[in-house]
């Protein structure tokens, strides 16, 4: 069987104790998940579980202890344009325009690209995510911080990515501005078909957005425990997905899962084959004869 785009095998994270004189913190072990090429995948669980340190991790900033990341058939050795990373704090260059932000990672990542190329590129982007008339050319200090994620998103699409990784890129913004934000990036990935893994804390974000939500146990040493597939169609949209007879099985189970069993789950060894994370699928006619998956837990309401 084929692996599959990514692929995170036996991930864990351990930090030494002062001066060795007890057994290293285990934040997280025994993370092994693949994630399709052009699927939409969204991790949460709470603080201290590692979520952050994963997609780190996966951005080449960061090295696991043990395990590796394979992407496209290579190991993540290191940050690469072929990874665009979108922060919770922008993470935008403040003496340049919003433009400019965007041309400085176009031209690192096209460098024969000439200059008329870069900018009408850059400039696609920008108007993409609702930047143009003259927004396109302030500084970030002189946008709101909707306007700077918005920013900091066409940048990292900009550059083409082959995975993008948005850690809780929404989280500062108020509702409105999510949801605004939250359509527009569905609307570029939709038009990339590229991958993306996105950690939240947000339910119905993640209910809206995802393909897949990855559930983790609380930490010190956490583990990603299920896998959840939505099974939503797509396109969703805002007020009709409460409608799909989904939406509160799977909010309902991710509530309750946030709510008591990460916590009683917290340190328990995975008995699932390869480490991989328990599936989780809502709705009637499962079929449990599912070669070469891991065990799925299937619910028939």
């Amino acid at each position: 069987m084929p692996k599959p785009f990514l692929s995170i095998e036996g991930l864990a994270k351990r930090f030494p104790s002062p001066g060795n004189t007890a057994e290293p913190l285990t934040v997280f072990e025994n993370v092994s998940l693949g994630i399709e090429k052009g699927e939409f995948v969204c991790i949460i669980g709470h603080s201290g579980c590692g979520k952050s340190t994963i997609m780190n991790v996966l951005a080449g900033l960061d090295e696991a202890t043990e395990g590796a990341v394979i992407m496209n058939g290579k190991e993540v050795r290191g940050p690469s344009l072929d990874r665009g990373v979108v922060f919770q704090n922008y993470s935008l260059l403040p003496w340049l325009s919003a433009l400019k932000n965007v041309t400085f990672a176009v031209k690192a990542r096209h460098k024969d690209w000439p200059r008329d190329k870069v900018m009408a590129h850059s400039y696609k982007y920008l108007e993409m995510v609702g930047l143009s008339g003259g927004a396109e050319l302030r500084k970030p200090s002189q946008l709101s911080g909707g306007m700077r994620q918005r920013v900091s998103i066409a940048r990292a699409f900009a550059i083409h990515p082959e995975l993008l990784l948005l850690d809780e890129p929404f989280g500062a913004l108020d509702a409105l501005t999510r949801g605004t934000i939250q359509d527009e990036l569905l609307k570029i990935w939709r038009g990339t078909g590229q991958t993306v893994f996105m950690i939240t804390h947000d339910v119905d974000e993640a209910i809206y957005l995802a393909d897949r939500i990855l559930l983790m146990t609380n930490g010190p040493q956490a583990r990603v425990a299920e896998s959840v597939e939505v099974g939503i169609p797509r396109p969703r949209s805002r007020d009709e997905i409460v409608e799909h007879p989904n939406y509160y099985k799977v909010r309902n189970h991710l509530v309750h899962f946030l709510a008591r069993r990460s916590k009683e789950l917290a340190g328990s060894a995975n008995t699932t084959p390869n480490g991989q994370p328990e599936t989780v699928r809502f709705g009637e006619g499962i079929d449990e004869e599912q070669s070469g998956r891991p065990p799925l837990y299937a619910i028939n309401q």
